[in-house]
């Protein structure tokens, strides 16, 4: 495994394991430069939004490669105020515009807005329908959420990208995601850095001679979670990237997921709008 690595979604198209996040990194130089840094280093996904600000940079940085587009997988979503049938069509063709890569390989709901999110769904089949996109999908849908969706959606999501670290493991959406085929795929999975020095993280990290981050990354890929760690430091970037050469033990995983306790690090979906 590495980051070529791919996981099969429930309409045949593949993702790779790992990404490269870009939330919270500023439009313009420093997402141009962390991109381009990521893909010199070999990861061939980077996830955005139309919230981020940055999908041009994002765009910019993936042209200036010498990669192809076609070997550098690109999710955007569409946010809360865009949401609706025909908003969501006209905020997809500006997200696209603004990548200025020629396609999308998925696109998702960034949150479930009560009311919105099913005629927004229609318009994301649309946009599958038509080719336009490779895959769609959701974010922050919780149990209740997928079920009210799936109850009129003709085409199911392929990925449910949720907050998923340690300290809120969600194991009934894990369940129920995986029971549906839907890939669950971790945003901050390192945390936002604020629990890495937590002493059941750092004594594993300790034990396999790695950082508290690539544990963490490791841990979601033995649960099977696509994961998208961010960084704008090119030594976490590359560090990031070594997940895939070490294994943690059940009992590791153990003590791991023994550190749930619900806490989230962003808003709740039930009160986000």
């Amino acid at each position: 495994m590495d980051l070529n690595s791919t996981a099969t979604l429930n309409n045949g198209a593949r993702i790779p394991w790992v990404g490269f996040g870009v939330f919270q990194t500023e439009p313009g130089e420093e997402t141009y430069r962390s991109v381009s840094i990521a893909l010199r280093v070999g990861y061939r996904a980077v996830d955005t939004a139309s919230y981020y600000r940055n999908e041009e940079d994002v765009g910019r940085a993936i042209r200036d490669s010498g990669l192809s587009p076609e070997e550098v997988y690109v999710t955007t979503k569409v946010w809360n105020d865009e949401q609706g049938y025909d908003s969501t069509l006209k905020a997809f063709a500006a997200s696209k515009k603004r990548l200025g890569i020629g396609k999308v390989d998925l696109y998702l709901i960034h949150w479930p807005v009560t009311g919105r999110y099913k005629d927004t769904w229609r318009a994301l089949e649309k946009l599958y329908r038509d080719g336009e996109v490779g895959a769609i999908g959701v974010s922050n849908f919780k149990v209740h959420h997928l079920e009210d969706l799936l109850q009129d959606a003709e085409v199911k999501p392929v990925i449910n990208q949720v907050e998923f670290h340690p300290f809120l493991l969600q194991p009934d959406l894990l369940e129920y995601c995986d029971r549906q085929q839907i890939q669950v795929e971790a945003w901050s999975p390192l945390t936002r850095a604020r629990f890495l020095d937590n002493p059941v993280i750092q004594e594993v990290a300790r034990a396999h001679g790695r950082s508290p981050a690539q544990v963490l990354i490791r841990w979601d890929l033995q649960h099977r979670v696509v994961t998208l760690p961010r960084s704008t430091k090119e030594n976490h970037i590359r560090e990031n990237a070594r997940a895939f050469d070490f294994e943690l033990t059940g009992e590791e995983m153990k003590k791991l997921d023994a550190l749930d306790s619900g806490t989230r690090i962003g808003p709740d979906p039930d009160s986000f709008v």
